[in-house]
């Protein structure tokens, strides 16, 4: 049987992690099995093997692919010259943008499951965090030095806005009908034009 190229190999692995999020999409994650990804992706179960050990390297594999593309739009967003503000209001809006994928919502219910019996995969979510939240932190602080944002404490604020993305899918898991994502995005961008400097004394950072 003739050996796959790179490129190859990189397709199909991506066919598979595509396939595994329709499938979470409809079922979850905890009752996926290896045989309906493959199934889904049209590839054999052996195959699947080439690429993750485990179903939970899986997991794994779904979040490095959530992760990237918010990794990705803060990259360009900081080569733009927009303002500080606008650059966490665009942030803010992707991460409330997975919420309205179903399969997005249980992968990161499951996650925060299976993190508990995973020192590994707790530790690359962990790792992630901190790395958003360093970039945001200098958005805080450089919009507060340009004037565009009052005094806060810039990591804990981008501490907050993390948190906000993840709770509010855990919500939208836990109570679907709970609340809607566009008055959701509306009550952000409302709290977002609030970073404005205030006409009282400032808050000092600490």
């Amino acid at each position: 049987m003739p050996k796959l190229d790179a490129t190859a190999k990189s397709e199909r692995r991506r066919r598979l992690v595509e396939a595994a999020w329709r499938c979470v999409a409809t079922g979850g994650f905890r009752d996926l099995t290896v045989d309906t990804v493959c199934a889904e992706a049209g590839v054999s179960k052996g195959a699947f093997y080439v690429y993750f050990r485990r179903k939970r390297d899986l997991l794994a594999a779904l979040l490095d692919d959530e992760t990237s593309t918010i990794d990705g739009l803060m990259e360009s967003l900081a080569a733009t010259d927009l303002s500080w503000v606008e650059r966490l209001r665009r942030v803010v809006r992707a991460m409330l943008q997975r919420g309205e994928d179903p399969a997005r919502v249980q992968v990161r219910a499951d996650l925060w499951v299976a993190i508990r019996q995973d020192p590994a995969l707790r530790d690359a979510l962990a790792e992630s965090m901190r790395r958003r939240r360093a970039v945001l932190r200098d958005w805080i602080e450089r919009g507060t030095a340009a004037g565009e944002i009052d005094a806060v404490p810039a990591n804990a604020l981008a501490a907050m806005l993390l948190a906000l993305g993840d709770g509010l899918m855990l919500h939208a898991g836990l109570d679907p009908g709970g609340f809607r994502w566009p008055n959701i995005r509306r009550a952000m961008d409302a709290m977002l034009d609030g970073l404005g400097p205030a006409r009282g004394p400032a808050l000092a950072p600490t």
